[in-house]
């Protein structure tokens, strides 16, 4: 929370997404009645295009203040999607969490959206995001793929942290009464530092309840998470393993946005020193990087592609 908004009645309303992109699409991926739809949103209209893979239990909305920092410093288009059984994703195996899985996805729903020859991609992930981002980029599943920015996912650091996630999600309200109540809550508990960004984001991470039977209990509200990510648990191991050394092997330019210099393991603290990606850390700001610090992502990110991959990015 700025010093700004200090001293001032907050306000927790929700914000349209139209407030920051310029489209919103349902893209059909495989069979027409395959039943798989994933909800897209866009931004501009030429130069590379920036994907951007939200983290477990957000959807693409968490880059909506991002997107429009982005879009105000270079020419570039952004294609921000809800991952499968996130946001307004609707896919028949919603519970088919494999990274295989997930980075076909991606693959798939640039290929219904620009053909054969899309243009000249650099993939963006956060957490589980970056770790697909990473997939992606290794096995070259989009093969107009110029660059790479992995925002807070460390094998090492993830690894250690599977344990501690449960604890976190049992932990957190099961309901909210509002929408304004959610957002406040995502503030005030730390999970979104940037009030700007949890009002747009939280409404992707969120949904109201249509139930006919009013529950006595007062403590059931009307807005539930759209994905129980405590079921995706026996996947979280498979995100992270080995996403450090595929990171590594990546053979185009790499930036690693850190929330804390404590994240790092050994394995990239050793490829940091031999020069082999860039890595920058934005302190203070919690592992919601792009939300919290979305004009420093923005700056970071533009300087990083712009010197490295011949495209002003």
């Amino acid at each position: 929370m700025s010093t700004s908004e200090v001293g001032r009645t907050l306000d927790y309303s929700p914000v349209s997404w139209r407030e920051y992109f310029d489209q919103m699409d349902d893209v059909n991926v495989g069979l027409a009645d395959s039943g798989d739809v994933f909800r897209v949103y866009k931004a501009g209209s030429d130069g590379p295009l920036l994907v951007l893979l939200h983290g477990g239990g957000h959807s693409a909305l968490s880059w909506a203040v991002f997107t429009t920092a982005i879009a105000s410093r270079v020419t570039c288009r952004v294609l921000a999607m809800d991952l499968r059984g996130h946001g307004a994703t609707m896919v028949l195996q919603s519970d088919d969490f494999s990274t295989q899985t997930m980075s076909s996805d991606v693959a798939n729903v640039i290929r219904a959206t620009y053909g054969e020859t899309p243009p000249p991609v650099v993939l963006m992930g956060h957490g589980v995001g970056g770790a697909i981002s990473v997939h992606l980029a290794s096995n070259m599943l989009i093969p107009s793929t110029v660059g790479l920015v992995a925002i807070d996912v460390v094998e090492g650091s993830a690894m250690d942290a599977l344990h501690s996630i449960q604890n976190f999600l049992k932990g957190r309200p099961k309901s909210f009464n509002s929408m304004e109540h959610a957002i406040e809550w995502s503030v005030k508990s730390g999970q979104i530092r940037n009030l700007e960004s949890a009002r747009v984001s939280m409404v992707g991470q969120i949904k109201r309840c249509h139930s006919n039977v009013l529950s006595t209990n007062r403590s059931q509200g009307v807005y539930k998470w759209r994905i129980d990510l405590s079921k995706s648990e026996k996947y979280w191991d498979g995100w992270f393993r080995g996403t450090s050394n595929l990171f590594l092997s990546c053979n185009m330019p790499k930036l690693l946005l850190l929330a804390g210099i404590d994240r790092l393991d050994r394995t990239l603290t050793i490829g940091q020193m031999q020069g082999r990606f860039m890595m920058q850390v934005l302190p203070p700001c919690g592992h919601a990087v792009h939300e919290d610090k979305p004009e420093k992502v923005k700056n970071n990110t533009h300087t990083h592609t712009h010197t490295h991959s011949g495209y002003n990015l």
